[in-house]
């Protein structure tokens, strides 16, 4: 009985939820289209507000191989296209909070929650 409790905790650890956001930094109060998906779950388009955000939440799949990806757009022109969470890249770089961020000049940041401290991410 004691491995199968133990097993079970292993198994929710692994696979616990996971929360993404994306942070509109562009300041000079320009709104940003979000749209995010996954192979399964479209999440919509969303307009974010300068200083604003989007959020979702999900749980990783058994067999580690969840993807949300994003395309990112501001002024008519600037498009950009992302994962958002790759349970390959990610699972120790953000466990249970993926945060990314667009700044001033447009640059993309992912939070690593593993070091505490953003880095930019090639876009």
């Amino acid at each position: 009985m004691k491995t199968l409790i133990l097993l079970l905790l292993l198994i929710s650890a692994i696979h616990a939820k996971v929360h993404v956001q994306v942070i509109n930094r562009l300041n000079n109060g320009r709104f940003m289209n979000v749209h995010c998906r996954s192979k399964d779950n479209d999440l919509g388009l969303h307009l974010v507000e300068d200083g604003g955000d989007t959020t979702w939440s999900f749980d990783v799949n058994f067999w580690g191989t969840t993807l949300f990806y994003c395309d990112v757009q501001w002024n008519d022109s600037k498009r950009y296209h992302f994962d958002a969470y790759d349970a390959k890249r990610d699972y120790k770089r953000c466990q249970s909070e993926c945060r990314w961020m667009i700044d001033k000049e447009g640059s993309l940041y992912g939070y690593d929650e593993q070091f505490g401290l953003w880095e930019m991410f090639p876009v």
